[in-house]
């Protein structure tokens, strides 16, 4: 198995950048892995195509402001984690002027880089934590070219998010509206979604790469639900991640927090989910292997061939694809 062997083709102008209008708009893909079959769809067909006796299990993490500017513009830093209000574990832009012992102002707060860790972040104590939501702004994916807008505050935000902590959106959420998640049998669980979900893999073989870790929690409710579920569909990777790394023991799910790094890829057998929505992902990412382990390699590749040819709109403001 290579990196390459994930990779597709796929013109520029299919990236989303921006959101539709109407959550529900969106197209859906629907691949049947028993049948090897491949249709398509709008979401607002959803409701109808998830088969019955699925329980939905959805990541209600909320996107944080995470990204935020030194007074003078010339450090760019976006917050990764925080073991405490105080302390905060950064990426910055550019590193090589922020070592430890430097300073950075942000509105009315100095912070100072206590240290460096191995995978390039720093360490800033705050002598009064900057307030994101007065002086943050999203932290939009790269590939779409754009400085966040107001609008991009709740559109880029599940209708159902409520935990903060996340620097990415739960994509393949951002589809459902209160009306319509209202008609299906669902509950929730918790992953903060960090940068490392875009870092792309740099080995050769995928087995090689350096799995980023993110935070997640479940609680007793949604634990007794999913374990008396006939059937489980997860909305997304993120709670794929969570549901396959808490059933690698193969004892029932019960309240529980913690982080994880589970690197999911062929041939991967997934324990837990039975069903999976998600959004399309970028070539030979650590998510397009997660999915090829759900359906495979081939009729993942054909789908996403097919997507490109029926110009599907693709990555986080995106079209969907539902695999049975």
């Amino acid at each position: 198995m290579r990196t390459t062997d994930f990779h597709y083709d796929l013109p520029d102008e299919l990236i989303a950048s921006r959101p539709l209008e109407d959550r529900a708009a969106s197209r859906m893909m629907v691949i049947d892995r028993e049948k090897g079959t491949i249709s398509h769809h709008h979401f607002r067909e959803f409701p109808d195509l998830l088969p019955p006796d699925h329980l939905l299990v959805l990541n209600d993490t909320r996107v944080i402001p995470a990204r935020v500017f030194s007074n003078d513009r010339k450090i760019e830093l976006i917050r990764t984690d925080a073991p405490d209000p105080s302390n905060w574990w950064c990426l910055v832009r550019p590193g090589k002027k922020m070592k430890p012992g430097r300073t950075v102002e942000v509105g009315s707060s100095t912070g100072t880089v206590i240290e460096t860790n191995d995978k390039g972040e720093r360490l800033i104590r705050w002598d009064t934590p900057p307030d994101l939501d007065k002086v943050g702004q999203l932290a939009l994916p790269h590939y779409m070219e754009r400085e966040p807008e107001k609008a991009d505050r709740e559109r880029y935000q599940t209708v159902y998010a409520k935990e903060d902590g996340a620097i990415a959106a739960p994509t393949a959420g951002l589809h459902f509206t209160p009306e319509l998640l209202a008609g299906l049998d669902h509950t929730f669980l918790t992953l903060h979604v960090g940068v490392g979900t875009f870092r792309p893999v740099k080995a050769e073989d995928p087995r090689e790469h350096d799995m980023h870790s993110e935070r997640y929690s479940l609680n007793a409710d949604a634990a007794s639900r999913m374990n008396s579920a006939p059937k489980i569909a997860a909305v997304g990777t993120t709670v794929t991640r969570v549901l396959e790394h808490l059933a690698r023991d193969g004892q029932p799910f019960s309240e529980t927090s913690g982080a994880t790094d589970i690197f999911i890829y062929p041939p991967y057998q997934l324990k837990a989910v039975d069903t999976l929505l998600t959004n399309f992902h970028l070539p030979c990412s650590t998510l397009m292997m997660l999915v090829s382990a759900f359906a495979s390699r081939e009729l993942i590749l054909e789908a996403y061939h097919q997507a490109v040819a029926e110009k599907y709109r693709f990555y986080s403001y995106g079209d969907c694809m539902l695999i049975l």
